[in-house]
């Protein structure tokens, strides 16, 4: 089954506009100015203490932005809706860390360790400086050209959880519903596929490079990936996306979150909402791997977690985004998937974007099966455009 999901003056203290303007995708620029604001009204109405963001009780409740005391406007704009998208990132930052600046954006040095004919695409062994000290193992895969050279459409092909990492994605792993680097790049589009910290050839310790969380430090490497797809003379710029299963399925969204270069998501079995993952047990979600702050700093406590993927889905918008959400899906209920579409549909109909927002729930496992792997190449040709 595909579902394509389409379904001002406030009153009280303090008394303001949310309408800023703000640059869609510019997520610094975006949360600078919304605490601007927030500093404006602390001084306009003698509030005292350092601004903050405000907290959202209800993560699904997305037409509206808060201030700090809890009063609510709504959000009636896309220009209002970008004040609430800083809130959500950085209620997301608060759990998994800053995302770094400049000072972390080294020389790609991209190093060719390994190259492989294949019949359609030439498959390349890589590595790539990501910052000072780290460098990160990926294979690249090149269509051969047919005719006038072209710049295609790009991918960055994120893996589920396995030891083998990169290699999933790019067919040398025995999942073959998993190997959508291959087929994504036989299909005419150039694809990358990067290790996940501490998964394949990819050993480092986030933390003592300094981050938060694993989730950031995933979310820096791959951001760096697409600075280097970007840079290749094959690639078309303004026609990259991302994929995954599993891990690679809500690391998809994060870094997708951080780098509106990024203009098509498709997650597969990478998310629900937190009350619905194991009935609000999200112990998982906590270990090193992911981001420790879920226990150290809230608790494991859902009612003191400033973000849920309501939020990040809907963040998305208005790029187009794709779920593969099977049914029988035991890590990622699907009621509670479909809860997470419901709640963005809103904000992608009011950004004009509702077909853009499509979700699948085939009868199966964990898995993302052949069929649905096509609707999802096919959605990703409508929204790049088709590979030569």
């Amino acid at each position: 089954m595909e579902t394509v999901h389409r379904p001002s003056v406030f009153r009280g203290r303090p008394s303001f506009s949310w309408s800023t303007r703000l640059r869609f995708g510019s997520t610094r620029a975006a949360l600078g100015l919304a605490l601007c604001l927030l500093t404006a009204l602390t001084g306009a109405n003698g509030w005292a203490g350092t601004p903050q963001v405000p907290s959202y009780p209800d993560h699904a409740k997305l037409l509206v932005v808060r201030n700090v005391e809890g009063d609510e406007a709504p959000v009636r704009s896309a220009a209002d809706w970008q004040v609430r998208r800083a809130h959500i990132i950085a209620n997301l930052e608060a759990v998994m860390g800053p995302l770094p600046g400049g000072e972390r954006r080294v020389p790609l040095d991209l190093k060719v360790l390994e190259t492989i004919d294949e019949p359609t695409f030439v498959r390349k062994k890589i590595s790539y400086a990501c910052e000072p000290g780290d460098r990160v193992p990926a294979w690249l895969l090149i269509p051969k050209a047919g005719g006038a050279p072209a710049r295609r459409p790009a991918m960055l092909c994120l893996h589920q959880t396995t030891a083998i990492g990169k290699d999933e994605p790019t067919g040398l792993g025995g999942k073959p519903n998993l190997h959508y680097a291959k087929e994504l790049a036989e299909r005419g589009y150039v694809t990358i596929a990067p290790d996940y910290p501490n998964f394949g050839e990819h050993k480092v310790d986030p933390y003592a490079l300094g981050y938060a969380s694993a989730s950031m430090k995933g979310i820096w490497d791959h951001l760096r990936a697409v600075d280097l797809l970007s840079s290749l003379d094959e690639v078309d710029p303004d026609r990259i996306g991302v994929i995954g299963h599993s891990l690679g399925g809500h690391n998809s969204i994060f870094v997708a979150l951080f780098d509106p270069r990024i203009k098509a998501v498709v997650s597969s079995c990478g998310f629900n909402a937190f009350p619905s993952y194991y009935e609000g047990k999200i112990t998982g979600w906590s270990h090193k791997g992911y981001m420790p702050r879920l226990k150290d700093t809230y608790q494991l406590d859902l009612g003191k977690v400033p973000f849920d993927f309501p939020e990040l889905v809907a963040a998305l918008a208005p790029r187009a985004f794709f779920t593969n959400s099977p049914t029988r899906d035991a890590n990622f209920e699907v009621e509670g998937v479909k809860r997470c579409l419901v709640a963005a549909e809103p904000v992608y109909r009011l950004l004009g974007a509702s077909d853009r927002l499509v979700a699948v729930y085939p009868d199966a496992e964990h898995d993302f099966p052949k069929s649905e792997r096509t609707r999802a190449y096919e959605f990703l040709d409508r929204n790049l455009g088709a590979a030569p």
